[in-house]
């Protein structure tokens, strides 16, 4: 026989206190001058004694047996049970009592696992290497680490702690670890005791929640973005702040964070973001980005982004409504005309300063008045003083008025400008320019006369 193929190796170990692991184990192709390895796992019971126990295996392979001129094979399969004698000494042995994290999906933390020596001699020099077999679990950027035991006596546990993360988006379940313990013996020899498996199950992701949206947002004026911001759990969150993350020419945040404080899971906390609106903006609905930062349980900063806004930018409007009496003028007369101003924004003004312009025929001689602050729908009374010039034809000429002001945050303003219309009737009493009339009253009766300067 040249070569044996298909080699499997498959160890029982029925009759002993001890558990073949590995189950069958494929190695290929053996030949004298290749010789194959199967490494077979086999777990000690706690209690197990020290001593040799004989483990039987089951090697399987096919073979080559005929070959003719034609060049035609012949294969056979053959099964050769044999055996092997395993030594379970009094050396240290471990295992592993507990795994804890307090590690979240999509975060990172600490996993924690207490480890037993169950042996009969004291190891030193412990060098514990935890490994991950799921890429939703990593070290750093690797899914091994590694962590450090001076002594651990026979009976005593260590706490051996490695910081780990779990990736965004994985599931909630029980992740495979699996141990291997690098020691020296009381007599200073290597030893390593491999393959202690375990699980570690992550908390479920930290989430957050933005609700009840709404908005005072118009084209070419600051507003707010409003709502509430949740804690979905599962843990507290410590100094909880909602940042504006949207990346918009036409819609900029003033500030671009603000603080609600800590919040319990469930807890929840309202939020006003001042956002200015530039003219170029279109009135619609918009999606606004925003993230909340926190501080986890150890005071670590975290950011979950994936929150977001529904908010509906309204049309551009008039920052100050006008209402003028009275809107009628004779030609050739002045009057004093009243302007009702009305604060159309959501936010108190201050300093502000109307200014009426008018026109030939028309002009003023006092066309400036000074509010020093008007609440949000407040209304003030200006008065104006109006001129129609006596030549003026009757119809209907323009004024308009417009207003410098100072919003909330101290920044200065020019509204846009509101034209309003005034009638200019004619003037005249029917008489030639120059005549004046003289009524006369006398016991006799009255009388007009009528005279002309010369």
């Amino acid at each position: 026989m040249t070569a044996a193929r298909d080699v499997t190796v498959e160890a029982d170990a029925s009759g002993t206190p001890l558990t073949v692991e590995s189950g069958e184990q494929a190695i290929g192709t053996v030949t004298d001058a290749q010789p194959g390895q199967a490494p077979i796992a086999i777990s000690v019971p706690d209690d197990v004694d020290a001593g040799e126990y004989t483990i039987d295996a089951d090697i399987s392979y096919a073979y080559t047996y005929q070959q003719s001129g034609s060049g035609v094979t012949y294969d056979r399969t053959r099964t050769w049970s044999t055996s092997f004698d395993v030594v379970v000494d009094d050396e240290a042995r471990f295992k592993i009592v507990d795994v804890n994290t307090d590690a979240q999906v999509g975060d990172m933390g600490t996993i924690d696992v207490e480890l037993e020596n169950i042996g009969e001699e004291t190891a030193t020099d412990l060098n514990v290497v935890l490994e991950s077999f799921d890429e939703g679990l990593v070290f750093g950027e690797s899914l091994q680490s590694a962590a450090r035991v001076d002594e651990l006596e026979p009976g005593d546990t260590a706490t051996v702690s490695y910081d780990a993360a779990f990736a965004d988006g994985t599931s909630v379940r029980n992740y495979p670890l699996e141990a291997t313990v690098q020691f020296k013996t009381e007599d200073g020899l290597d030893r390593v005791d491999e393959r202690l498996a375990a699980g570690v199950m992550p908390g479920a992701e930290q989430r957050f929640s933005i609700t009840d949206v709404h908005s005072t947002l118009h084209v070419g004026e600051d507003g707010h973005l409003e709502g509430y911001v949740t804690n979905e759990g599962p843990s507290d969150a410590e100094n909880v702040v909602v940042r504006y993350t949207e990346e918009s020419q036409n819609v900029i945040p003033i500030e671009t964070a603000i603080a609600v404080g800590s919040l319990e899971a469930g807890e929840s906390a309202s939020f006003s973001l001042p956002v200015d609106v530039s003219g170029e903006a279109e009135a619609i609905d918009r999606e606004i980005d925003l993230a909340v930062q926190y501080r986890n349980e150890d005071l670590e900063a975290r950011l979950f982004e994936d929150a977001a806004a529904m908010v509906s930018v309204a049309e551009q409007r008039d920052e100050f409504l006008v209402d003028v009496t009275p809107t009628e003028i004779a030609a050739g007369d002045s009057t004093l005309v009243d302007v009702e101003v009305t604060n159309n924004l959501d936010q108190t003004v201050t300093d502000v300063e109307a200014k009426l312009f008018a026109s030939d025929p028309l002009d003023s001689d006092d066309d400036e008045a000074f509010v020093e602050r008007l609440d949000p729908g407040e209304t003030v009374t200006l008065t104006f003083d109006l001129e129609a010039a006596g030549s003026a034809t009757a119809k209907t000429y323009p004024i308009s008025f417009d207003f410098r002001y100072d919003d909330e945050r101290g920044n200065s303003h020019l509204s846009g400008t509101t034209r309003v219309a005034v009638d200019v009737t004619d003037g005249g009493g029917g008489l030639p320019l120059g005549l004046i009339a003289i009524l006369t009253v006398s016991g006799l009766g009255a009388g007009a006369y009528v005279y002309q300067r010369r």
